[in-house]
C-alpha cells in the first residue's frame, strides 16, 4: 500500500486589504455608531473628532475616503476639506459632507470647498454606507501601491 501523493497546493490569493474611511465628527455617539456600522459592513474606521486631528489623521493614514462632518469646533470640516484638497497627498482622496445644515448653500459651499457628495443629517448608517460604496466604487484604480 502506498501512502497518498501530496500535492503542494499553492497559497490562496493574497485578500486586498478593505477600504479605510476617517470618520471626522465631533459627537462621540455619531462617530461610533457610523464606525461600528461600517467596520460591521466590512470596511476598515479611523476616526477624527475636530478638523486638526483630521488632517493628521489624513495626512498619516492616507485613507481611501473621508466623511467629514463640516460644524467642528475649532478646524472646521469646511476648512479642514479645503486643506486636504490642496495638498497633494490627499486631494484625491474623496470627502463625503455630513452635516445638520440642509440649506442649498450649505451643499453648494460644501462642494467649493472641495466635498465630493453631500448628505444631511440626521442619516441612517445604511444610507451613508450607500454614499461611501458609490464612491469607492467609481474612484480610480489604487491612487498609491502598497
Amino acid at each position: 500500500m502506498t501512502a497518498p501523493k501530496k500535492t503542494a497546493k499553492s497559497a490562496p490569493p493574497a485578500k486586498a486589504a478593505s477600504p479605510l474611511v476617517l470618520v471626522v465628527d465631533d459627537f462621540p455617539d455619531n462617530r461610533d455608531m457610523y464606525m461600528q456600522y461600517l467596520e460591521f459592513s466590512g470596511l476598515r474606521v479611523a476616526e477624527a473628532q475636530n478638523g486638526h486631528e483630521a488632517l493628521q489623521q489624513a495626512f498619516a493614514l492616507l485613507p481611501d475616503l473621508i466623511v467629514m462632518d463640516l460644524s467642528l469646533p475649532g478646524l472646521d470640516g469646511w476648512e479642514a476639506t479645503r486643506r486636504l484638497k490642496a495638498d497633494p497627498r490627499t486631494r484625491a482622496i474623496p470627502v463625503i459632507a455630513l452635516t445638520g445644515h440642509a440649506l442649498a448653500g450649505h451643499s453648494k459651499g460644501a462642494i467649493e470647498a472641495g466635498c465630493d457628495a453631500f448628505i444631511t443629517k440626521p442619516c441612517l448608517p445604511e444610507r451613508l454606507l450607500e454614499e461611501i460604496r458609490k464612491m469607492l466604487d467609481s474612484r480610480p484604480v489604487s491612487r498609491k501601491e502598497d
